[in-house]
């Protein structure tokens, strides 16, 4: 903007003068819009006002015609960084001619209407300069914020947002802070939020239920960190629920965590002090950075370097080549890893969820010190609420594009703008990595992350949330939405709910649902089929076998199926999937190959146990098929010894995927013409319908056995069974553009949170000449379940 653009009108006769009333929506409570609208009026020398309601932000501004004209345009290009303006809309109202000045006034508590909170965002610039300035009234203020920063989402409890309707209630602002929050020229104007040491939340430590020496403020803070530095776990609250905190470089403190926690080998995320002390841990390129310094500022699964930093101990996250770090995102966290001049500290902390493994994480303190007792061994809380759980999210780089791995603080609740209108429904995702949706019209919010639905703890959590995220958005379901599986908890919730709602139910297929949400997010319509290749771990078929491994046509109104992976026996279920040997045996055996002794699987499994598994699989036995593509990741995983047992889900996945990198002298996942290729069998079942196609993974199991027998490294051959899925990839979807003529290429499900196969399937279809559409809004896995089944189950006629 010019100096010229900013020069008051010129005075203008009254009857020039106009008067126009705008109701902006979107994601603008919250997020200093009142102020911006009260500056912005000043500059175009304006009277008028501007609230809060239930739609959104309204305002009312009168002067010279070609003034109005430039504020309105402005009041959607300028928003401050914080807001997403949905719309603007004008109308003229009568001139009142008269009057002076342009007021903030009251928000409107009644009324219909639809306005989006932002999502809870990391702690500013200027608020951390004055978080580290000893002459600033903040100077070392954990609850520093402005209206450019801060929590939104987890302390709002109704709309439209204003401070009565947040957890900072009962925080009466002193004076000074008054004074601030009602001076349009302050970075706090009418920032809800607004405290200081005087009146807002403070800090407590304490070392268990009932401990009468409890610390407060900067002496709890300063005990906490000397806590930390001598090796100690403290529970420490957050924006939207309580982490578990250790010294990253105490092997003994990272130990014990993770025996405390009962984590098994799962990869904890840490938080480090700088970007420079990031580089030291991993490699990071440019657009990581820009989400590592960003106002989201998730965990982001960087690629370490082969030489190990000895800011983490090797057990943080053993045998992986990823990390997954963060950056301080609250002023907390900034004060406990220290301020220039504070006592030395760890440079580099484990910052994992607060909660028991397989329960949601802890928001309230009593509770803290119930279930994190014995998992802490100090607790930092403080006095301001959090009305609803908010996990840390968790995002890669794959292929120079974002890809979410789960979607959660930082995003949520932010809304996904729809290809199609649908009705007003509730959408409850699967059973793992469960988040729901919410839709109307033409937008959807995924809620944050709620977990595994395991659990009773975690059933209520997810019943509180969907109150909580329907009651913001304004949505009345008219219908609920879940998975066809009839076992899932949240199907159960969901049948339950329609009863006593007197509501429809509908049930998508799995496998549907998810390539529904890779297209959602790509904005198609529907006018045109994909090719839907979904390929996960486990997922209800419509012939009441596990599907994981399928190839869809597919568009929202219903799927054929066009090919998928071999079946093979699931041999008792969950035991399989917690020892991938089983997966192994039981694929060999499919494949009409040995067991033989020189192979990892066998000879790990114990001889009793090999002989019950070969009557279970002979007799079929508690033997559901499976076609799951993540089942046969497993089996290649024990087959060339790199995991037989797992102690969390998609953990023998992950190394063979983490191996499959190890391999030397390939580029990607192309031929490096040093060693055979293996293959899978893609054609019709003999005497059986023309489709669908089976992808057949015997020569891909007898080409990798006799490699293992042959003493080739396991990289190697994780190498090449990546490439082999890579080129089945390729293949199927040539011979579904021949047989169709589709030229456009989803990639969705679990599996493809796999960057090494996410990356060659999308580059050698793209060689092929297909449109690949890959998960950049939603994750891929069943985080971004319930986006798909909404625009299947939901969908009005325009």
């Amino acid at each position: 903007m010019t100096t010229a653009d900013r020069l008051p009108p010129p005075t203008a006769t009254p009857q020039d003068r106009v008067r126009r009333h705008l109701t902006v929506r979107g994601a603008v409570q919250g997020v200093g819009f009142r102020p911006f609208v009260y500056t912005l009026a000043e500059e175009f020398g304006l009277t008028g006002w501007v609230a809060n309601d239930a739609h959104g932000v309204r305002t009312e501004v009168e002067g010279p015609a070609a003034a109005v004209d430039a504020f309105t345009a402005a009041i959607g290009t300028r928003a401050p960084p914080l807001a997403v303006v949905e719309s603007v809309r004008p109308r003229p109202v009568p001139a009142l001619n008269g009057g002076s000045g342009f007021t903030i006034r009251p928000s409107a508590s009644s009324g219909a209407g639809r306005t989006l909170i932002p999502p809870d965002t990391a702690t500013c610039d200027a608020c951390l300069a004055e978080l580290a300035d000893p002459a600033d009234r903040r100077h070392r203020h954990p609850f520093i914020t402005c209206t450019h920063c801060g929590p939104r989402f987890t302390v709002v409890t109704g709309l439209p947002y204003d401070r009565p309707r947040t957890t900072m209630a009962g925080f009466p602002m002193c004076p000074d802070c008054a004074r601030e929050y009602a001076d349009p020229a302050d970075r706090r104007f009418h920032a809800q939020p607004i405290a200081c040491p005087s009146c807002g939340p403070r800090l407590a430590l304490s070392r268990g239920p009932g401990d009468p020496g409890a610390l407060h403020d900067g002496d709890a803070l300063a005990e906490a960190r000397r806590l930390l530095a001598e090796g100690a776990v403290v529970a420490v609250k957050g924006i939207g629920g309580y982490h578990l905190a250790c010294d990253a470089s105490d092997p003994t403190a990272v130990r014990t965590l993770r025996k405390r926690k009962n984590r098994g080998g799962k990869p904890f995320a840490v938080l480090a002090d700088s970007l420079e002390t990031v580089r030291r841990l991993a490699r990071v390129d440019e657009a990581e950075r820009e989400l590592l310094t960003g106002p989201r500022k998730p965990v982001v699964l960087l690629r370490r370097h082969p030489a190990p930093s000895t800011d983490v101990a090797p057990g943080v996250a053993p045998g992986s080549p990823d990390l997954g770090v963060m950056l301080p995102y609250t002023p907390l966290h900034r004060l406990l890893l220290g301020l220039p001049g504070d006592p030395p500290g760890p440079p580099v902390l484990v910052m994992t969820s607060g909660n028991r493994s397989g329960e949601p994480i802890v928001t309230d303190d009593a509770e803290a010190l119930i279930r994190l007792d014995g998992l802490a061994d100090a607790w930092l809380r403080h006095d301001r609420p959090i009305h609803v759980p908010c996990d840390d999210s968790v995002v890669r780089i794959c292929a120079g594009a974002e890809l979410p791995v789960r979607r959660s603080r930082g995003y949520a609740p932010l809304p996904l703008a729809l290809p199609l209108p649908v009705l007003p429904a509730l959408a409850v995702g699967g059973d793992l990595k469960n988040t729901f949706c919410a839709a109307d019209d033409r937008y959807a919010w995924l809620s944050a992350h709620v977990g595994d639905m395991d659990d009773l703890a975690t059933l209520t959590a997810f019943a509180k949330a969907t109150a909580h995220l329907t009651a913001l958005t304004t949505v009345a379901p008219r219908l609920l939405v879940a998975d066809r599986h009839p076992g899932y908890r949240s199907t159960q919730w969901a049948r339950r709910t329609a009863e006593a709602r007197g509501l429809p139910l509908r049930q998508v297929q799995h496998h549907h649902a998810h390539v529904a949400s890779t297209m959602a997010e790509h904005g198609l319509d529907g006018a045109a089929p994909v090719i839907g290749v979904a390929f996960d771990g486990t997922g209800y078929g419509d012939d009441g076998a596990v599907w994981g491994g399928e190839v869809l046509i597919a568009d929202y109104d219903g799927f054929q199926r066009f090919a998928h992976l071999r079946y093979a026996p699931l041999p008792g279920g969950d035991a399989a999937v917690r020892n991938p040997y089983r997966m192994a045996l039981s694929h060999l055996r499919a494949a009409g190959l040995p067991w033989s002794d020189g192979l990892p699987c066998a000879a790990i499994a114990p001889p009793g146990e090999r002989r019950l598994l070969e009557r279970q699989l002979e007799r079929g036995l508690n033997c559901v098929p499976t076609s799951s593509m993540g089942r046969l990741f497993d089996a290649v995983s024990s087959l060339a010894g790199v995991c037989h047992r797992v102690e969390y889900e998609a953990e023998a996945a992950m190394r063979l995927e983490n191996a499959a990198l190890a391999a030397e002298g390939t580029d990607g996942l192309r031929d490096d013409g040093r060693g055979r290729a293996y293959g899978f069998i893609l054609g019709a079942e003999p005497d059986g319908p023309e489709l669908p196609l089976t992808a057949d993974p015997s020569p891909v199991l007898a080409a990798a056995a006799e490699d293992v027998l042959a003493g080739v490294p396991a990289p190697t051959v994780a190498r090449r069974f990546h490439r082999a899925v890579t080129g089945l990839v390729r293949d199927v979807c040539a011979a579904a553009r021949r047989r169709t003529g589709v030229g456009t290429v989803a990639l969705t499900g679990g599996v493809f949170c796999n960057a090494l196969l996410t990356e060659g399937c999308s580059a050698g279809l793209e060689e092929d000449g297909f449109t690949v559409l890959r998960h950049r809004k939603v994750p891929p896995n069943d985080g971004g379940l319930a986006l798909g089944q909404l625009m299947v189950a939901a969908r009005t006629k325009e």
